[in-house]
């Protein structure tokens, strides 16, 4: 006959069904522990990405707000020296424009000049005194004269006044003759230039030249006359 099965008692006198209820309520609570334990590692997990997240934005944020500044900054500069570069093409140009306009009126004075070459007495009274001129600058006793080919016969006649003149004004001699194998250009307004020491001093009283110089003393009174005081001149002497 076989034998029956022995049921052992747990301690306390609880059953097997005690026992597994226990065992369930056990695996119960530390399932809830367990829900508990990644619920609270889901949310700070979550906490420390939504720091990691926002720290990474502010810090693209900066980069961002860097990288425009700069932008920002290259394009003022830009600005600044295009306009620069423009202010001084704009003033580059008055000055050329200027220029231009001086020369114009220096131009328009050489062909006053030529006029005068046109009218003989008022011409020979000005060679005669450009060779005066010529003598006085030169000091020399001796002295040969240059002018246009077409100005010999008033060059000639204008010799014996200017030595003249020359002697009341200094007491001095001087031999003065026409050059007849070098003139001034056909095409020069006109004048005189006056040879000492057989060539070795020249002075240069043709009237380009003279008007050449004038113009150079002048040119600061030509400028405020025509463009009228410049407001960066600090002094006027």
């Amino acid at each position: 006959q076989p034998h029956q099965p022995v049921r052992i008692m747990s301690s306390g006198g609880l059953t097997d069904a005690d026992v597994d209820k226990q065992i369930k309520q056990m695996m119960a609570f530390i399932e809830q522990e367990a829900n508990e334990k990644k619920e609270e590692i889901d949310n700070k997990a979550e906490e420390e990405f939504n720091i990691e997240k926002s720290r990474i934005t502010q810090q693209e944020r900066v980069k961002i707000m860097d990288f425009y500044t700069k932008k920002e900054k290259q394009i003022e500069l830009q600005k600044k020296i295009q306009y620069s570069n423009m202010k001084n093409q704009g003033r580059l140009k008055v000055l050329l424009a200027r220029d231009e306009h001086l020369k114009s009126v220096l131009e328009d004075t050489t062909q006053q000049l030529r006029q005068i070459t046109g009218d003989r007495a008022r011409y020979e009274q000005l060679i005669e005194s450009l060779i005066t001129q010529g003598l006085f600058q030169l000091l020399e006793p001796a002295a040969v004269v240059r002018c246009r080919e077409a100005d010999t016969d008033i060059a000639e006649k204008a010799l014996g006044a200017a030595i003249n003149r020359y002697k009341e004004a200094t007491g001095k001699e001087v031999k003065v003759s026409l050059d007849k194998k070098a003139f001034l250009p056909a095409d020069s307004v006109g004048g005189v230039d006056i040879v000492g020491r057989e060539g070795k001093i020249l002075v240069c009283n043709n009237l380009e030249s003279r008007l050449e110089q004038i113009s150079q003393q002048m040119v600061p009174e030509l400028r405020h006359i025509l463009f009228g005081p410049n407001p960066n001149r600090k002094f006027m002497d």
